[in-house]
Protein backbone atom coordinates (compact mmCIF):
# COMPACT_ATOMS: atom_id res chain seq x y z
CA UNK A 1 0.00 0.00 0.00
CA UNK A 2 1.47 3.20 -1.09
CA UNK A 3 1.87 6.01 1.43
CA UNK A 4 -1.19 8.20 0.36
CA UNK A 5 -3.22 5.17 -0.15
CA UNK A 6 -2.57 4.33 3.27
CA UNK A 7 -3.32 7.76 4.73
CA UNK A 8 -6.43 8.38 3.31
CA UNK A 9 -7.59 4.37 4.25
CA UNK A 10 -6.25 5.34 7.83
CA UNK A 11 -8.80 8.90 7.30
CA UNK A 12 -11.66 6.45 6.19
CA UNK A 13 -11.55 4.88 9.37
CA UNK A 14 -11.06 7.32 11.75
CA UNK A 15 -14.09 9.31 9.98
CA UNK A 16 -16.30 6.00 9.91
CA UNK A 17 -18.42 5.09 12.51
CA UNK A 18 -17.15 1.47 12.14
CA UNK A 19 -14.41 0.94 15.13
CA UNK A 20 -13.40 -2.03 12.02
CA UNK A 21 -10.42 -1.20 10.16
CA UNK A 22 -10.16 -2.26 6.09
CA UNK A 23 -8.25 -5.55 5.69
CA UNK A 24 -5.52 -3.54 3.41
CA UNK A 25 -5.18 -1.17 6.76
CA UNK A 26 -5.25 -3.80 9.02
CA UNK A 27 -2.96 -5.79 7.70
CA UNK A 28 -0.30 -2.68 6.75
CA UNK A 29 0.48 -2.54 10.95
CA UNK A 30 2.22 -4.46 13.21
CA UNK A 31 0.75 -4.89 16.55
CA UNK A 32 3.06 -5.27 20.21
CA UNK A 33 3.63 -7.46 22.58
CA UNK A 34 0.82 -5.80 24.76
CA UNK A 35 -1.58 -3.69 21.91
CA UNK A 36 -2.93 -5.67 19.05
CA UNK A 37 -3.48 -3.76 15.75
CA UNK A 38 -7.48 -4.24 16.71
CA UNK A 39 -7.15 -2.29 19.75
CA UNK A 40 -4.36 -0.11 18.66
CA UNK A 41 -6.90 1.16 15.88
CA UNK A 42 -10.21 1.27 18.19
CA UNK A 43 -8.14 3.50 20.69
CA UNK A 44 -6.88 6.06 17.71
CA UNK A 45 -10.60 6.24 16.66
CA UNK A 46 -11.79 6.91 19.73
CA UNK A 47 -9.38 9.41 21.01
CA UNK A 48 -10.07 11.67 17.44
CA UNK A 49 -13.51 11.74 18.26
CA UNK A 50 -13.27 12.38 21.77
CA UNK A 51 -10.65 15.47 20.85
CA UNK A 52 -13.38 16.78 18.43
CA UNK A 53 -15.57 17.06 21.58
CA UNK A 54 -13.32 18.49 23.36
CA UNK A 55 -12.55 21.33 21.38
CA UNK A 56 -16.61 22.13 20.70
CA UNK A 57 -16.93 21.61 23.99
CA UNK A 58 -14.51 24.15 24.51
CA UNK A 59 -15.92 26.76 22.44
CA UNK A 60 -19.50 26.08 23.22
CA UNK A 61 -19.49 26.25 27.11
CA UNK A 62 -22.85 27.61 27.55
CA UNK A 63 -24.37 25.50 25.20
CA UNK A 64 -22.69 22.69 26.89
CA UNK A 65 -24.32 23.99 30.34
CA UNK A 66 -27.70 24.82 28.63
CA UNK A 67 -28.01 21.08 27.09
CA UNK A 68 -25.80 18.88 29.70
CA UNK A 69 -23.28 16.12 28.57
CA UNK A 70 -25.27 13.67 26.95
CA UNK A 71 -27.44 15.96 24.30
CA UNK A 72 -24.48 18.13 23.59
CA UNK A 73 -22.27 15.34 22.73
CA UNK A 74 -25.54 14.02 20.63
CA UNK A 75 -25.63 17.41 18.47
CA UNK A 76 -21.93 17.85 18.16
CA UNK A 77 -21.71 14.08 17.44
CA UNK A 78 -24.21 14.76 14.63
CA UNK A 79 -22.34 17.73 13.68
CA UNK A 80 -19.17 16.31 13.17
CA UNK A 81 -20.93 13.08 10.91
CA UNK A 82 -22.31 16.01 8.82
CA UNK A 83 -19.33 18.48 8.00
CA UNK A 84 -15.82 16.83 9.08
CA UNK A 85 -12.96 18.78 10.28
CA UNK A 86 -11.63 19.87 6.70
CA UNK A 87 -9.11 22.79 8.09
CA UNK A 88 -5.44 21.72 9.21
CA UNK A 89 -6.61 23.83 12.34
CA UNK A 90 -8.75 22.87 14.94
CA UNK A 91 -9.18 26.53 15.42
CA UNK A 92 -12.27 26.09 12.41
CA UNK A 93 -14.03 23.18 13.51
CA UNK A 94 -17.03 25.28 15.08
CA UNK A 95 -17.47 27.70 12.11
CA UNK A 96 -20.71 25.64 10.70
CA UNK A 97 -22.24 24.91 13.94
CA UNK A 98 -24.61 27.62 14.11
CA UNK A 99 -25.79 26.83 10.70
CA UNK A 100 -26.12 22.93 11.34
CA UNK A 101 -28.33 23.66 14.34
CA UNK A 102 -30.36 25.69 12.12
CA UNK A 103 -31.08 22.83 9.66
CA UNK A 104 -31.29 19.95 12.44
CA UNK A 105 -33.71 21.05 14.62
CA UNK A 106 -37.21 22.76 13.80
CA UNK A 107 -37.07 26.59 14.43
CA UNK A 108 -38.52 26.80 17.71
CA UNK A 109 -35.96 24.89 19.19
CA UNK A 110 -32.78 26.17 16.64
CA UNK A 111 -33.71 30.02 17.20
CA UNK A 112 -32.35 30.42 20.48
CA UNK A 113 -29.82 27.72 20.51
CA UNK A 114 -27.87 29.09 17.00
CA UNK A 115 -27.69 32.41 18.31
CA UNK A 116 -26.30 31.56 21.51
CA UNK A 117 -23.96 29.69 19.74
CA UNK A 118 -23.15 32.56 17.11
CA UNK A 119 -22.46 34.52 20.18
CA UNK A 120 -19.59 32.14 21.76
CA UNK A 121 -18.18 32.08 18.01
CA UNK A 122 -18.43 35.74 18.23
CA UNK A 123 -15.90 35.37 21.56
CA UNK A 124 -13.94 32.76 19.54
CA UNK A 125 -13.54 34.92 16.23
CA UNK A 126 -13.17 38.30 18.28
CA UNK A 127 -10.58 37.07 20.22
CA UNK A 128 -7.97 35.34 17.37
CA UNK A 129 -8.64 38.34 14.95
CA UNK A 130 -5.58 40.53 13.43
CA UNK A 131 -4.38 43.48 15.84
CA UNK A 132 -4.81 47.43 14.56
CA UNK A 133 -3.90 50.26 16.27
CA UNK A 134 -7.58 51.65 17.46
CA UNK A 135 -8.35 55.37 17.55
CA UNK A 136 -7.16 56.97 20.45
CA UNK A 137 -8.49 60.32 22.54
CA UNK A 138 -5.11 61.88 21.90
CA UNK A 139 -5.39 61.78 18.37
CA UNK A 140 -8.88 62.68 17.84
CA UNK A 141 -7.75 66.10 20.54
CA UNK A 142 -5.15 66.64 18.20
CA UNK A 143 -7.38 66.86 15.13
CA UNK A 144 -7.59 70.71 13.70
CA UNK A 145 -11.26 71.76 13.44
CA UNK A 146 -11.43 71.80 9.80
CA UNK A 147 -10.89 67.69 9.84
CA UNK A 148 -13.55 67.27 12.06
CA UNK A 149 -16.45 67.26 9.52
CA UNK A 150 -14.92 64.45 7.34
CA UNK A 151 -13.79 62.42 10.07
CA UNK A 152 -14.38 59.07 9.03
CA UNK A 153 -13.62 55.70 11.12
CA UNK A 154 -14.31 51.54 10.49
CA UNK A 155 -14.30 49.08 12.83
CA UNK A 156 -11.36 47.34 14.64
CA UNK A 157 -10.70 43.62 12.68
CA UNK A 158 -11.79 42.04 15.99
CA UNK A 159 -15.28 43.99 16.37
CA UNK A 160 -18.29 41.24 15.73
CA UNK A 161 -21.80 42.67 15.54
CA UNK A 162 -24.59 39.94 16.64
CA UNK A 163 -28.70 41.07 16.39
CA UNK A 164 -29.49 39.55 19.79
CA UNK A 165 -33.57 38.94 19.59
CA UNK A 166 -33.38 36.04 22.44
CA UNK A 167 -31.33 36.65 25.96
CA UNK A 168 -28.17 35.03 24.86
CA UNK A 169 -26.03 37.24 26.77
CA UNK A 170 -27.50 36.97 30.25
CA UNK A 171 -26.86 32.88 29.75
CA UNK A 172 -23.55 33.08 28.26
CA UNK A 173 -23.23 35.65 32.14
CA UNK A 174 -24.43 33.21 34.33
CA UNK A 175 -22.35 30.44 33.24
CA UNK A 176 -19.04 33.00 32.97
CA UNK A 177 -19.56 34.15 36.35
CA UNK A 178 -20.89 30.69 37.42
CA UNK A 179 -24.15 32.51 38.56
CA UNK A 180 -27.93 30.46 38.04
CA UNK A 181 -28.90 30.03 34.46
CA UNK A 182 -31.96 31.66 33.65
CA UNK A 183 -34.76 30.82 31.16
CA UNK A 184 -34.12 30.93 27.59
CA UNK A 185 -36.59 34.24 26.37
CA UNK A 186 -37.68 36.33 23.59
CA UNK A 187 -36.52 39.80 24.24
CA UNK A 188 -39.02 42.66 23.66
CA UNK A 189 -37.26 44.85 21.95
CA UNK A 190 -33.96 42.84 19.82
CA UNK A 191 -30.90 44.80 20.84
CA UNK A 192 -27.07 44.56 19.04
CA UNK A 193 -24.78 43.24 20.75
CA UNK A 194 -20.96 43.84 20.92
CA UNK A 195 -18.06 42.01 21.42
CA UNK A 196 -14.02 42.76 20.50
CA UNK A 197 -10.67 42.32 21.71
CA UNK A 198 -8.96 45.01 23.23
CA UNK A 199 -5.64 44.25 24.33
CA UNK A 200 -5.96 40.78 25.05
CA UNK A 201 -9.28 40.81 26.62
CA UNK A 202 -12.26 40.28 24.88
CA UNK A 203 -14.87 42.84 25.50
CA UNK A 204 -18.73 42.86 24.96
CA UNK A 205 -21.89 44.95 25.51
CA UNK A 206 -25.03 45.91 24.55
CA UNK A 207 -25.94 49.00 22.48
CA UNK A 208 -29.57 50.40 22.72
CA UNK A 209 -31.39 51.49 19.24
CA UNK A 210 -30.15 55.06 18.85
CA UNK A 211 -26.89 54.24 19.57
CA UNK A 212 -27.02 51.16 17.19
CA UNK A 213 -27.86 53.37 13.99
CA UNK A 214 -25.58 56.00 15.28
CA UNK A 215 -22.30 53.18 14.82
CA UNK A 216 -23.80 51.26 11.77
CA UNK A 217 -23.82 54.16 10.52
CA UNK A 218 -20.28 55.18 10.71
CA UNK A 219 -18.82 51.87 10.20
CA UNK A 220 -21.66 50.11 7.49
CA UNK A 221 -22.92 52.83 5.84
CA UNK A 222 -19.81 55.19 5.54
CA UNK A 223 -20.50 58.31 7.65
CA UNK A 224 -18.35 61.48 8.25
CA UNK A 225 -19.05 63.03 11.87
CA UNK A 226 -20.63 65.59 9.87
CA UNK A 227 -23.16 63.27 8.40
CA UNK A 228 -23.51 61.72 11.82
CA UNK A 229 -24.72 65.09 13.63
CA UNK A 230 -27.01 65.51 10.44
CA UNK A 231 -28.52 62.01 11.36
CA UNK A 232 -28.92 62.91 14.95
CA UNK A 233 -30.49 66.24 14.58
CA UNK A 234 -33.37 65.09 13.14
CA UNK A 235 -33.77 63.44 16.72
CA UNK A 236 -31.97 65.50 19.27
CA UNK A 237 -32.20 69.06 17.50
CA UNK A 238 -29.67 71.19 18.43
CA UNK A 239 -28.24 68.49 21.08
CA UNK A 240 -26.74 66.27 17.94
CA UNK A 241 -23.54 67.39 18.53
CA UNK A 242 -23.36 67.00 21.97
CA UNK A 243 -24.64 63.22 21.59
CA UNK A 244 -22.10 62.60 18.61
CA UNK A 245 -18.85 63.73 20.38
CA UNK A 246 -20.19 62.04 23.91
CA UNK A 247 -20.64 58.46 21.67
CA UNK A 248 -17.87 59.00 19.14
CA UNK A 249 -15.65 59.35 22.89
CA UNK A 250 -17.24 56.45 24.69
CA UNK A 251 -16.52 54.57 21.27
CA UNK A 252 -12.83 55.89 21.29
CA UNK A 253 -12.23 54.93 24.89
CA UNK A 254 -13.60 51.48 24.30
CA UNK A 255 -10.79 50.71 21.52
CA UNK A 256 -13.61 50.13 18.62
CA UNK A 257 -12.66 52.27 16.54
CA UNK A 258 -9.89 52.90 13.68
CA UNK A 259 -9.59 56.10 11.85
CA UNK A 260 -9.80 55.99 7.97
CA UNK A 261 -7.48 57.76 6.07
CA UNK A 262 -7.99 60.01 2.90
Amino acid sequence: MRLKEWQLAFETFLLDEDRSANLSLGKSLIGGPTLDVGTGLAIYHNAYKARLLEVLRNDFPTILHWLGDEEFDDLAMAYIRRYPSAHYSLRWLGKGFEGFVREHLVPEQSAPLAELIALEWAFTLAFDAPADEPLTIDAVAALAPEEWPELRVKAVPSLQWLGCRFNSLALWRSVKEKADFPESMALDIPQACLIWRNQLICSYRSLDSAQATALDGLLNQGWSFAELCAELAVTYGEGAPLHAVTWLKQWIQEGLLVRLQR
